[in-house]
């Protein structure tokens, strides 16, 4: 009998619904929510209010693109944390709500923990090459930078991490003050393209073994910027491109610098890349340019799998059904992990 695992994913701004049949997807279906636009980041309480109003109608539509009924569900996955706990209770209860009225069960998901395994999404007939254990995976958000040891589908080490702000929150916070806009990262990622990348140098940071940190960087563009306002007020409209190019390539040299080293000494040539960054273009350049330089074995996920999706959470969902590893209908959201293990 085949299995379908049906995903969902709400743990920040994006309400997704995925379907899965023995491992191959079916369906990925996501609304987003442009209501946080006007604030320049998320608002949660909107987030919360917009996936009340979105599960249900895109759970409908996964299921109908996937071509079944919800009584042919084997079981639910769905994302328990971490997150915005507004947003994750209501994927949360939705989840536990379906799956008691069909009595299969329930599978909670680490979205990190998803993030990683998007590698492994296979549509039917694909020819995508998915990593071997073992691999490290830099997993770079709005929320979080790390760099993990990936062992197994369910045996993961963050070896790295940032010890204070992400990439993906030093871009926006950067784009924010430079009034580019929210989010900052596909702005900053269009205006690199027609910038220098040498045009100005921004302060990086010395941080021992793996980790990462990239507030001294947001100080540094910040403070820059004021001093060069000073003698230019229309500095940032004349220089926008190579502030964003500049900017793209400090983050972007941190970023591989720590990976080069954790691969070199683990001597792991296997190297995959997730999260929101992971679709930036500068990223995805030196991800080419160090496995020629270095002979890496690279993996860089489809665009559509970068950012949250339910499609990571079901295929990650699916692995754990396979070993019977179900969660209780007590199992609560929560919005930290605090643990060095994904």
């Amino acid at each position: 009998m085949a299995v379908y695992i049906l995903g969902i994913e709400s743990s920040c701004d994006d309400t997704s619904a995925a379907v899965l049949r023995d491992g191959v997807l079916l369906s990925n279906v996501t609304a987003s929510q442009a209501v946080h636009e006007a604030y320049g980041g998320v608002v949660p309480e909107l987030a919360s209010r917009a996936h009340q109003q979105n599960i249900v109608p895109v759970v409908d539509a996964a299921l109908k693109q996937a071509g079944i009924e919800r009584e042919q569900l084997s079981a639910i996955a769905f994302t328990r944390g971490p997150g915005l706990l507004g947003s994750l209770l209501v994927g949360v209860s939705f989840a536990k709500g379906l799956a008691a009225s069909l009595g299969i069960p329930m599978i909670d998901v680490n979205h990190l923990h998803g993030h990683v395994l998007a590698h492994f999404i296979h549509t039917e007939n694909d020819d995508y090459v998915s990593p071997e254990f073992p691999f490290l995976c830099l997993l770079v958000s709005g929320g979080n930078s790390q760099i993990i040891l990936v062992k197994s589908y369910k045996d993961m080490e963050i070896i790295g991490q940032t010890i204070d702000d992400a990439a993906g929150e030093a871009i926006d916070k950067c784009s924010k003050v430079m009034g580019l806009g929210y989010p900052g990262g596909p702005i900053i990622d269009k205006l690199a393209r027609q910038g220098n990348p040498e045009a100005f140098t921004f302060s990086k940071p010395n941080i021992a073994g793996y980790d990462y940190s990239f507030s001294g960087l947001k100080t540094s563009f910040l403070y820059n910027l004021r001093d060069w306002i000073k003698d230019d007020p229309d500095f940032i409209e004349h220089h926008k491109e190579d502030l964003a190019a500049s900017l793209e390539k400090t983050i972007v040299d941190i970023l591989m610098k720590k990976l080069r080293l954790a691969a070199k000494d683990l001597k792991i040539r296997q190297v995959a890349v997730a999260g929101g960054v992971s679709a930036n273009t500068g990223l995805r350049n030196a991800f080419h340019d160090y496995a020629r330089r270095y002979g890496w074995k690279i993996f860089i996920p489809r665009f559509s799998y970068t950012t949250d999706n339910a499609a990571m959470i079901a295929i990650t969902g699916y692995f754990k059904f396979l070993d019977k590893d179900f969660c209780p209908m007590s199992a609560p959201a929560y919005s930290r992990v605090a643990e060095d293990r994904v």
